[in-house]
């Protein structure tokens, strides 16, 4: 097949952060189309800012099931038979802070599964058969390593648990989609520790720099990869 063959990603979250950031990289290559998936739409002055014909700004509320029904309706239309290449739930929130173990907030653990999890399940599911039509046939759930249960990373051991514990979530959910459905592949990945609202102003890198990294990695993935935890680098992560 050409080269310049269309390909198409649907990404949420992507009114900042991660999302907006991999939109920006996505539409430097005149080949990628985006639908990007959002919140507020007319709220997303630096989405829309990136408007080049190849952009698709549709509105998504993850932990609204209505929402997602809408929204997947309206990619299809938009989509046709070529289908969604490489569907990217990104969308996500860390609303605990440094909670632990014995002091977090149930409503807010409640209300990270939803975002975290259940909104990325149902949206896969919803999706799914948008991307089993495409060529590429690549889901990528954004984890991190916070949710590996093997690794314990100096200083944040027992912090940050609303957050880490649906991270875990989310990639046993890789796992189980990946072992469901041999038709696609499904990866998890941890984008590093990066500048965003999320990451805070104190992380490792710029999110230029996870993004170029994740983009690299989740493009050349295989069969092979399908239900792997992988980091932006292409190193493979314990669980």
């Amino acid at each position: 097949m050409s080269t310049t063959e269309e390909t198409v990603w649907f990404i949420t979250g992507t009114s900042r952060g991660i999302g907006l950031e991999m939109t920006r990289q996505l539409l430097r290559t005149p080949a990628n189309t985006v639908i990007a998936a959002c919140r507020n739409p007319s709220k997303a002055d630096a989405l829309r800012s990136l408007a080049n014909g190849k952009l698709h700004v549709v509105a998504l509320d993850v932990v609204d099931r209505e929402s997602v029904r809408k929204c997947a309706e309206e990619v299809t239309a938009l989509v046709g038979d070529k289908g969604i290449d490489y569907l990217v739930n990104n969308a996500g929130v860390a609303s605990g802070g440094m909670d632990t173990a014995y002091d977090m907030d149930l409503d807010v653990l409640q209300q990270t599964f939803q975002t975290n999890v259940m909104g990325p399940a149902y949206v896969t599911q919803c999706l799914i058969p948008l991307v089993e039509k495409s060529r590429k046939k690549v889901v990528l759930n954004i984890s991190s390593a916070l949710g590996s249960n093997a690794l314990n990373i100096p200083g944040a051991g027992h912090l940050f648990a609303s957050y880490s514990i649906s991270k875990a979530a989310m990639n046993m959910l890789t796992t189980k989609q990946a072992r469901g459905n041999k038709k696609v592949i499904v990866v998890c990945m941890e984008p590093g520790w990066l500048k965003t609202d999320l990451g805070g102003p104190h992380a490792a890198l710029e999110v230029s720099e996870g993004v170029t990294g994740v983009l690299k990695v989740i493009t050349a993935v295989t069969p092979e990869n399908s239900g792997q935890f992988i980091d932006y680098k292409g190193d493979h992560l314990q669980w």
